[in-house]
């Protein structure tokens, strides 16, 4: 979990998220629809992007999980989320983690994302306050850059929040 293993026993039918939120205090990953159907809760197993509320905690054993708390390196931003607060794409928060999450594992499949491809990956990921143009400003500027998001936004630190247990 964000670089950090511990082992947890988890009832069977403990979803992900329920478990990120609840056992583990990380509250960055928000319950919305509970139905994998807004991306709040998206997550990245193993590098890809996932949601949370979809998959069962047992099912993330032995599997590198990072949530947002695991982004970049202690108190220091990600240059994507350095980005997001430059073109100001987040309104009330609650779909933020998620986008972030979404928009990192593109990053790390696609560089150089255009605009297009930007707004596919964020087709599954419902913002109630519609800053979307705002949040496709903000990846494809990183996505101009030619950094690899990735490797950028998970250091090998981990993140404020992530224990180990």
């Amino acid at each position: 979990m964000n670089g950090r293993q511990f082992e947890r026993r988890v009832e069977p039918r403990i979803s992900l998220a329920d478990f990120l939120r609840d056992e583990l205090q990380l509250t960055g990953t928000k319950l919305g629809c509970e139905h994998g159907v807004c991306g709040a809760c998206t997550v990245l197993l193993d590098g890809a992007a996932v949601r949370s509320c979809l998959m069962l905690a047992i099912q993330a054993g032995g599997r590198d999980v990072t949530t947002v708390e695991g982004l970049g390196s202690g108190p220091e931003l990600t240059q994507l989320q350095e980005a997001f607060h430059r073109h100001h794409a987040l309104q009330c928060g609650f779909c933020t983690a998620g986008v972030l999450m979404t928009a990192t594992a593109l990053l790390h499949e696609n560089p150089s994302a255009g605009r297009e491809e930007i707004r596919e990956a964020l087709s599954a990921n419902l913002c109630r306050c519609t800053g979307y143009q705002t949040i496709i400003d903000a990846i494809a500027e990183v996505a101009g850059s030619g950094v690899n998001a990735m490797a950028d936004a998970i250091a090998d630190k981990p993140g404020p929040g992530a224990r180990s247990e």
